[in-house]
């Protein structure tokens, strides 16, 4: 792939979508001679990885695709039951303000309730159903409790415990002081930590007159929870600003319409030169041999974790070299001109005006999403953006996944997908019909949920929309980066000790 020796700046035409369906042919013939049996086996292959994944999607429970999901469940629920406590200690305006945005209190323990109970049907540890019945009991779904204290009586241990800390932590009126304190003792030394401990602490204390010990737990809960409202109130600030600048920004770059030369940053001619068939052979064979290198990679990983940091780089060196020698090289074309990822340093400006409104347009695509999906009890499923790399890798794992997420993916994902897959769709249809066609496998290829699938599908489409408003991927890569650094940054800050 050949860098662009002209360092001359080139002017970059102002060109709206094509108007009609289809786009001339090439002009420069190249006939590569591909054989018809390599497209066909080509095709098997990545139909075959496809398939698989779908498979894993499906057939897995998700909460076993999660290590020591019991852990990780604990510790992410009780990091949301501690935020939504602390924002209940908001002024008045901000916790409006967040059930705007983020939802409400009481639609998150009925989904923690949910996923806690989903994963009481795949594992045997018994404190799983302690949780559950925890969060049951400070939603106030006493007759789900009192079932459940009738049931422990009469089981094995440690369930007859179980039983005597619910009844005295939500069902008695009073608890004697040494009955409290057996069950106070009892309590600690179980594998119950967090926001699940404090809780029923509290309730035991309450129920017992312990004001000391109640005293103790409220001051410790307070400092857990002020270091997450912490994060979470700058993390907030974070999105809001660039929602709001980016939005002012997008409403500009919509009123100008196509031809606004101020967020036109490179010179990717779309449709592009090369012909359709033979971008789509070149995504077949391509796809197919970066399909078989990934499952390779997912075996050598599990001794060399840092291999993860470049195997989505040399996953995709066989389509990106396939891609440059096939369709841009005979239509002399460089790799770096031909997507329109070489440009003038005046138009960095333009560059990060077309960064700012494609993940404004992101972000407020989520916002909406959301808004949609909680009344319809549509939410993600917790295992799909869980991350124990995130929570608590260590300083080297997390710089590999970071590196992976924020500069890996984006790069070679928007070249695959827009650059290649997309311009592959463009050749044939209007570029509204292309970037549908192309987000909808771009989700797809991601194995997520309803809500996931649709909160891709609305990435993709964003990104190709500026590519083709831009003439270059760098707005879509940028934005893209921004994005994962969103997610990640959103983990972290909620579940990062």
């Amino acid at each position: 792939m050949d860098a662009d020796e002209s360092t001359a700046p080139v002017p970059y035409p102002v060109q709206s979508p094509a108007p009609c369906i289809g786009a001339p042919p090439p002009p420069h013939a190249y006939n590569p001679g591909f054989s018809r049996a390599v497209t066909l086996l080509s095709a098997l292959v990545l139909s075959a990885s496809i398939g698989v994944v779908a498979w894993l999607s499906f057939d897995i429970p998700r909460v076993e695709r999660v290590a020591h999901a019991e852990r990780a469940l604990s510790h992410m629920v009780g990091r949301l039951m501690d935020q939504a406590d602390g924002v209940k200690t908001l002024p008045v305006w901000e916790q409006l303000l967040y059930d705007l945005t983020m939802g409400s209190d009481a639609n998150d323990r009925e989904q923690a309730i949910e996923w806690y109970r989903e994963l009481a049907e795949e594992s045997s540890d018994p404190f799983v159903d302690l949780h559950v019945a925890i969060l049951e009991g400070e939603s106030g779904h006493l007759p789900e409790v009192q079932q459940r204290i009738s049931a422990w009586r009469r089981q094995a241990a440690p369930y007859p415990m179980f039983a005597r800390l619910l009844q005295a932590g939500y069902v008695e009126a009073h608890v004697p002081p040494g009955t409290a304190f057996d069950l106070q003792a009892y309590l600690a030394e179980q594998p119950v930590t967090g926001w699940f401990y404090s809780r029923l602490a509290a309730r035991l204390a309450e129920r017992a007159g312990d004001r000391p010990l109640l005293v103790t737990i409220e001051t410790a809960d307070q400092q857990r929870i002020d270091a997450l409202v912490r994060r979470s109130r700058a993390f907030a600030l974070l999105e809001l600003t660039l929602m709001i600048v980016g939005g002012l920004v997008l409403i500009v770059w919509v009123r100008r319409g196509k031809g606004a030369a101020m967020f036109r940053v490179g010179s990717a001619e779309l449709p592009p030169l090369w012909a359709g068939r033979l971008g789509a052979g070149v995504l077949l064979r391509g796809g197919a041999v970066g399909a078989l290198l990934t499952v390779a990679f997912l075996f050598a990983v599990g001794d060399y974790p840092s291999l993860r940091v470049v195997a989505v780089p040399l996953s995709n060196f066989p389509l990106l070299a396939l891609a440059y020698y096939h369709l841009l090289r005979p239509q002399r074309q460089t790799f770096w001109r031909g997507l329109g990822l070489s440009f003038a340093p005046r138009h960095v400006g333009q560059l990060g005006l077309a960064v700012l409104a494609v993940v404004a347009a992101g972000l407020m695509g989520e916002w909406v999403l959301g808004r949609i999906a909680e009344p319809l009890n549509l939410i993600s499923h917790w295992t799909e953006w869980f991350d124990a790399d995130l929570v608590w890798g260590s300083p080297s794992t997390l710089l590999v996944s970071l590196m992976e997420y924020v500069l890996f993916a984006p790069v070679f994902e928007e070249l695959a997908f827009r650059g290649l897959l997309f311009g592959v769709f463009r050749r044939r249809f209007q570029w509204g019909t292309a970037a549908m066609l192309s987000a909808a496998l771009f989700a797809l290829a991601h194995g997520y949920g309803v809500i996931g699938f649709l909160s891709v599908f609305w990435s993709g489409v964003i990104w190709a929309w500026a590519y083709e408003r831009t003439g270059s991927l760098w707005p879509g890569m940028i934005g893209h980066a921004v994005n994962n650094l969103l997610v990640c940054l959103s983990v972290m800050a909620l579940l990062r000790p």
